[in-house]
């Protein structure tokens, strides 16, 4: 017994097959991941190196240049790009997208140790990490005060906002921008230390002896046991003025005869401004010192659902940070062109699920015939979910393309069994009976139409490189609904014509019309043909013109992976001279929002914070 008939003598087991396959490809929709784009795992690995004091032309010649020329043996090396700055250098690898970039980073690593001899003892060891695609945060969420300063404002996001943010479900790591953590900053008298006789060495040798916490053993007793530990920690500003440096013919010399301690950020040299709306009775902001959250998601989790869950965390966080002075707001989510791009896609898949059921519509002239082709197109799509989890793709502006090409294809295989049972119900036979004949008669064309779809469209699944990355899913999501709508089609659809299609001895009007407009266009193609085989030269040579003028135009088109967009975001990044000092590097903020924004601050608009980078840099 053959599939489609098994389907047509037992009906109940071909409609949970298909129910299954629905219920299948549901649960598999929600385990999706929701991305814009296929993920495409670029090999890169980041050699960072931090050599303390040192300028940038030494870090240049004594750390970056034997890194690369080290690592540029490697195999499958595409690009290799340096960073050299003042007591900092970056080397990161790019390797071909075939290579495996845990192997590749094995190999980074063993390069790095053989040349570290060559480079000065004093460097912190090299840092070697694998860069992931999706390291970058896929939303900023910036706080500010104006009676706070940015060290407070970043103790209270250590203490209170970044733990409910770190526990969204799908949130692997959380960045902070433009932080000024505390920390206790020594400020020495050159003059007093000379007169005291002391060095800068001393100081430090005097820090790290007096503020230390060390176990000191236990004491046992018949009852009790405690833990001794001895804390010469210092904690506050006044205990480290206090301490003393050294004894001096009799008097104490203290770290506050040769300078004093205070309580100030760690890191003062990156500075994070943002831009924020007018909202809830609350001003404009252009332009002000902020600290900046950044989420970073992992590779599976759906980043809609994160930016969701985010919002609703930071309307509960502003109850609490109100009475703090701090206020908090998304300032740029890059699930918005996510979110646009899916919406517009499922718009185009209704869109076109209604042309192809007004087009079937037309020429089956039957409601009946019309819902055997239309439950296919659910069926198949739905069911093409199960095969995305299963090799593991994503829901993505191409996946969801792929389904939108698929819904004129899904519908051919159900359209032909279809119309061959049709076929045998005008010619008398029972609807039963006409199923069982047609379906007998068609199986095998619908296999080989199933298979001879799926292998146009598979290959492309087998490019290499970049491009094929980026098809792959495309390629094989459409294969997967073209597979599934045949076996709906030897399934499904014959039971549904066994059952639901009946012979009209009487058409009406609509139905009449419509064969007429068919007999016409039949004829009018008749006479084309004729037409065509009579001027047979002139036919081949107008095919050969427009072939010919294709090819030119192909050729003359710009070529690009992916098409250029606008989303209303610009980056500005600008360089200044390698030794400037963070203050003059400020200084040229006022020029650089002039130049962006213009003079008119009802121009500018919230976006993406800025931080202000390192010494000569600023964007």
């Amino acid at each position: 017994m053959t599939l489609p008939e098994l389907s047509i003598r037992r009906p109940v087991l071909a409609t949970v097959m298909s129910l299954a396959l629905v219920l299948i490809g549901l649960v598999s929709y929600q385990r999706l991941a929701v991305r814009e784009y296929p993920k495409i795992d670029e090999p890169q690995v980041t050699v960072e190196t931090t050599y303390r004091g040192a300028s940038a032309e030494i870090i240049e010649s004594r750390v970056t240049t034997p890194l690369e020329d080290s690592i540029s043996g490697i195999e499958g090396v595409e690009l290799i790009q340096s960073f050299s700055r003042a007591e900092r250098s970056q080397v990161t690898v790019r390797f071909n997208i075939n290579r495996n970039v845990d192997d590749a980073a094995s190999d980074v690593r063993d390069r790095v140790s053989r040349v570290r001899a060559q480079l000065p003892t004093e460097i912190d060891e090299p840092v070697i990490a694998k860069v992931e695609a999706d390291a970058f945060p896929i939303i900023f969420l910036s706080f500010l005060s104006p009676t706070l300063t940015a060290v407070e404002v970043t103790d209270i996001i250590d203490r209170v906002v970044k733990d409910k943010l770190q526990t969204i479900d799908g949130v692997s790591a959380i960045r902070i921008f433009g932080e000024r953590r505390f920390a206790m900053r020594i400020w020495l008298d050159k003059a007093r230390l000379a007169a005291y006789r002391l060095t800068v060495q001393e100081v430090e040798a005097a820090l790290r002896r007096q503020n230390v916490e060390i176990p000191s053993g236990r004491i046992e007793s018949a009852d009790r046991e405690f833990t001794v530990v001895s804390e010469t920690d210092l904690r506050t500003a006044a205990q480290f003025n206090e301490m003393i440096l050294r004894e001096n013919e009799g008097y104490l010399v203290r770290l506050k005869d040769v300078g004093r301690a205070v309580l100030d950020a760690q890191d003062v040299r990156v500075i994070a401004r943002v831009s924020m709306p007018a909202r809830d009775g609350r001003p404009a902001v252009i332009g002000a010192s902020s600290v900046n959250v950044g989420l970073i998601r992992t590779a599976t989790a759906n980043p809609l659902a994160i930016v969701e869950e985010a919002r609703k965390r930071l309307a509960q966080l502003e109850t609490e940070l109100a009475p703090l002075g701090v206020r908090g707001d998304i300032t740029y989510d890059t699930t918005v062109f996510i979110d646009r791009s899916i919406k517009n896609v499922f718009r185009t898949i209704a869109e076109a699920v209604v042309l192809v059921v007004l087009v079937i519509f037309l020429f089956l002239r039957s409601v009946r015939a019309t819902l055997i082709p239309l439950v296919t197109i659910p069926v198949s799509l739905i069911g093409a979910f199960a095969l995305m989890l299963l090799f593991g793709f994503s829901i993505n502006t191409l996946s969801l393309l792929a389904m939108v090409l698929a819904i004129g294809l899904v519908v051919d295989d159900a359209i032909v069994v279809l119309e061959n049972i049709s076929r045998h119900i005008e010619d008398g036979m029972k609807p039963l009976d006409a199923a069982l004949q047609g379906s007998r008669e068609i199986a095998f064309a619908v296999v080989a139409m199933t298979a001879t779809l799926a292998a146009v469209y598979a290959p492309m699944a087998f490019q290499t490189g970049r491009t094929g990355k980026l098809f792959t899913e495309f390629a094989l999501t459409l294969a997967g609904a073209v597979v599934v709508s045949g076996f709906v089609a030897l399934t499904l659809t014959p039971m549904m014509c066994a059952k639901m299609l009946r012979h009209n001895p009487r058409p009406g009007r609509f139905y009449l019309a419509g064969e007429k407009a068919l007999d016409a266009m039949e004829r009018g193609y008749r006479a084309l043909l004729r037409g065509a085989m009579r001027g047979r030269v002139a036919v081949l040579l107008f095919g050969l013109a427009v072939a010919a003028f294709g090819g030119w135009l192909f050729a003359k088109l710009p070529s690009e992976l992916t098409p250029i967009e606008d989303r209303g975001l610009g980056p500005d990044i600008r360089g200044g001279p390698a030794s400037a000092p963070p203050a003059e590097t400020r200084g040229h903020r006022p020029d650089v929002d002039r130049v962006s924004t213009g003079d008119d601050p009802a121009t500018r608009r919230p976006g993406r914070p800025t931080t202000e980078a390192r010494r000569g840099d600023w964007g």
